[in-house]
């Protein structure tokens, strides 16, 4: 899809906003699939957190990834991230050293499973010379949060503080937890309103199906996604189901009011960060930040201010579903196939609504709050929510088959990625369900074993 490039134009109205999220739209032809998964990197003498200093850490581990292309991103002389040179995605560090691969904008599932295998044949190389592994989990399973180093990110400072302000969970999920994300694009403002309110509808099946969190510090913690349930009490002002998109008239500019009212974190300026947390767009759009007296906003701080908001689907040139636990391969790859069988085919898109539509504000929540405990099993009206997630990906199913987007060989069409959700809907075992068996099993009580069968 196309992003928004965070430039210095500098913003002069509301109208501005909106106009930016009105970019995004375009025709279905220019649609494309952008995939973003993080995971756990790991000391494979003994399985403990990675710092980001000395010469088996992620700074040396970054370095190592250059000999594939990757150009070094850095803040002041710190090395942050990899970028391509060809505008073809990038690599950053969350807060406690998760590896994010953020992909390029690609046309099919298959361009997108090639570019996922490439990247984490790189990771393996290089991790392999510095006795660095890579777990693909939704959280830490064993890791205390004061083990975890933090990556020296300016923003990141900044961000850990006020966490501690505004809610109990905040910094496990900045530390502890990984996720895996799909961006997808939408032709026009309809369009948008009706993927939108379907993404987010839908989110807990998503959450369920790809649940993978169900051990802390060693032990089952009573959730099949323990990342999902951090989210709860994370930030309450800038996370949640949005209720208000199932309004009558919603559209681009109640999303740009509802953005304009979360609280900021941080602005940009003269190469840092500048703590502005609290304070409102709003307030920035008319010069009145605390700390940035007279100040007044570019299009790249909306961009960053719009990536500092965290509902179960994101708004921005594009949409971002929110709602899945980091996972294997398989499972990264199944969650694009998941969301663009439901949304890039008109009659799936439209099939998705009427699953949806008639659902109360309350239902929805209901769902948002019990999943992360009880995954498919979350009662939902006469049945549960694997009745539901059934259907979804049958319609799933029949959107990523109309497609027909084949692998260039003739063999296979998109609907091979979607085996993995097939088999979790099929058995209704998720696979934190999955795990926990193995911990109760033949693992005698252990989480170690994670970090052989769960490693990239």
């Amino acid at each position: 899809m196309s992003v928004l490039v965070a430039g210095p134009e500098p913003i002069t109205s509301r109208d501005d906003l909106v106009a930016a999220l009105e970019r995004g739209s375009k025709p279905k032809d220019q649609w494309r699939i952008g995939t973003e998964h993080e995971k756990f990197p790991f000391r494979l003498a003994d399985n403990s957190p990675v710092a980001y200093d000395g010469p088996h850490g992620i700074r040396a581990m970054l370095e190592g990834l250059t000999r594939f292309g990757w150009l070094p991103v850095k803040e002041g002389e710190t090395i942050i991230g990899l970028e391509s040179p060809k505008g073809g995605g990038n690599i950053s560090l969350e807060p406690g050293g998760q590896f994010e691969l953020s992909g390029a904008a690609l046309e099919t599932l298959h361009q997108t499973c090639a570019e996922l295998h490439d990247h984490l044949a790189q990771v393996k190389e290089v991790g392999g010379e510095l006795g660095l592994g890579f777990l693909g989990l939704g959280f830490t399973p064993n890791w205390r949060r004061d083990q975890i180093p933090v990556m020296p990110k300016g923003r990141y400072k900044i961000m850990t503080e006020y966490m501690k302000k505004v809610g109990t969970m905040g910094l496990d999920m900045m530390y502890r937890s990984c996720t895996v994300q799909v961006n997808l694009d939408f032709a026009s403002e309809p369009d948008m309103v009706k993927k939108l309110r379907v993404a987010v509808a839908l989110q807990p099946a998503a959450t369920a199906i790809f649940a993978n969190s169900p051990f802390t510090e060693g032990k089952p913690n009573g959730y099949l996604s323990y990342r999902s349930h951090v989210w709860t009490d994370t930030d309450r002002a800038r996370t949640g189901m949005i209720p208000f998109i199932f309004e009558s008239g919603f559209g681009f500019e109640q999303y740009v009011d509802y953005a304009l009212d979360v609280p900021m974190y941080f602005v940009f300026r003269n190469g840092r960060y500048v703590d502005v947390t609290g304070q409102s767009f709003r307030d920035f759009m008319v010069g009145k930040l605390r700390g940035l007296e007279g100040e007044t906003p570019t299009r790249g701080d909306w961009i960053n201010h719009l990536t500092t908001i965290f509902p179960e689907a994101r708004l921005k040139n594009y949409m971002e579903m929110r709602g899945a636990d980091g996972g294997p391969w398989a499972r990264i790859c199944a969650l694009p196939a998941f969301w663009v069988g439901l949304l890039y085919d008109q009659a799936s898109l439209d099939a998705a609504w009427d699953l949806v539509k008639d659902w109360t504000a309350e239902e929805r929540q209901a769902l948002r709050d019990d999943v992360p405990r009880l995954g498919l099993k979350t009662p939902f009206r006469n049945g549960t929510l694997l009745d539901i997630a059934r259907t979804a990906v049958e319609i799933s199913r029949a959107g990523l088959k109309a497609r027909a987007k084949g692998d260039g060989a003739g063999s296979r069409d998109e609907t091979t990625f979607l085996h993995a959700v097939e088999e979790v809907v099929r058995t209704g075992k998720s696979p934190a369900d999955i795990m926990l068996d193995a911990y109760n099993g033949r693992w005698g009580g252990s989480v170690d074993p994670v970090f052989k069968e769960y490693a990239f």
